[in-house]
């Protein structure tokens, strides 16, 4: 019979491999692929998401990547953006491009102002346009509808984003500049092709290394694609198998990281969209169930940051910025023991000066509601 892991064991395993139990002595670029990308539908969030993780971390460190074209922000799992370095970004999108298949067919915006084209047509047109130069979605559109005056520019930049590997290029979202969402090919910004030999079983080997252990369901939970069962049953005699307190099968790399269920897990500040809330069908390992009803309440699909005390999501928090001054608001979601809110209070403080500077703001805890 397989090993029986508990919610413990499973978090601390979890945690573990998003290097959030300790601060982690690697490069920003090993840290990205090692978690096979971080969330990043908004500009910032990577740069918390590294800073929670790694020893000494700064932000222009993570610019200059995405500068010097190392890391790249494009949508691949579960069709959202993710910054991913430029080699796992050549793969990893061919393999999910199922999922953009998928939403040309169904998106209710788009899919009968699409029905009638040629999307093949609609693929070369807009990859000669941005062989020219980046455009921004819009001015893509623009452009397109010159060919297909009838169809919303809309329709035909949502077509070309789910038919092209489109990356989204600086200056937006390094660090201290700003920028309008502007897309290339990733053959072009990049040059170099897209790699089509990537397999699914190195999908599931990447993701068990940062997620796992899981099941299948898990993985397709994270990657938005189906049929991985049989991708998982050809892996099986390379992986271990266990089963959760509830007979769940999942599975795991041999050689990952398992700690002790008892290791001390210290308070985390996660950033917003974060995937480790998002890559797993059963999220009680980090998220519990009253918890969940809070960060998926929030107005507009928009996740907030999350903290971590114990390894569980118990509040959320956010930076307010007036002109003078800026504000770290953390929102309890339970009472705080002593200990835990003087970690906080010292975490907090770290995270103000990473985002606002030495001058650093003010830290106010909501009242429990």
């Amino acid at each position: 019979m397989p090993d029986t892991l508990g919610p413990r064991a499973l978090n601390r395993a979890l945690l573990a491999r998003q290097l959030l139990l300790r601060a982690a002595e690697v490069t920003p670029l090993e840290a990205v692929r090692h978690l096979c990308g971080l969330q990043a539908q908004a500009p910032f969030p990577p740069y918390y998401g590294l800073w929670s993780r790694l020893h000494g971390f700064r932000p222009e460190q993570l610019g200059q990547l995405l500068l010097d074209r190392q890391v790249v922000r494009i949508a691949l799992m579960r069709g959202t953006v993710h910054l991913v370095t430029a080699e796992d970004c050549l793969w990893l999108r061919p393999l999910v491009q199922p999922l953009f298949d998928r939403d040309l067919r169904t998106n209710t915006a788009y899919k009968k102002p699409l029905a009638p084209l040629d999307l093949g047509e609609v693929a070369d047109r807009a990859r000669a346009v941005l062989a020219e130069e980046p455009h921004t979605p819009a001015a893509l559109g623009k452009r397109l509808a010159e060919q297909w005056p009838d169809t919303p520019p809309a329709a035909l930049a949502h077509a070309a984003r789910g038919l092209l590997p489109l990356v989204q290029v600086p200056p937006r979202a390094v660090w201290g500049r700003s920028g309008r969402t502007t897309l290339a090919t990733a053959a072009d910004w990049l040059g170099r092709p897209l790699d089509r030999d990537g397999s699914l079983d190195d999908l599931v080997s990447r993701y068990l290394a940062a997620f796992g252990p899981a099941s299948v369901a898990d993985v397709q939970a994270w990657s938005g694609l189906t049929r991985l069962g049989e991708v998982v049953d050809r892996l099986r005699p390379r992986l271990r198998v266990f089963r959760t307190e509830q007979g769940r099968e999942v599975f795991d790399l041999p050689e990952a990281p398992r700690p002790d269920p008892a290791t001390p897990a210290p308070p985390r500040f996660i950033a917003e969209f974060y995937n480790l809330l998002l890559s797993h069908t059963d999220r009680t390992r980090v998220l519990p169930d009253d918890a969940r009803k809070r960060v998926f309440g929030v107005p507009n699909g928009v996740f907030p940051g999350t903290l971590l005390v114990d390894g569980l999501v118990r509040g959320s928090w956010r930076i307010a910025r007036s002109r003078n001054a800026a504000t770290l608001e953390i929102e309890p979601y339970e009472r705080f023991s002593t200990k835990d809110r003087a970690a906080l209070e010292d975490e907090g403080a770290r995270l103000l000066r990473f985002a606002v500077g030495e001058d650093a703001g003010d830290i106010r805890f909501a009242p429990l509601a």
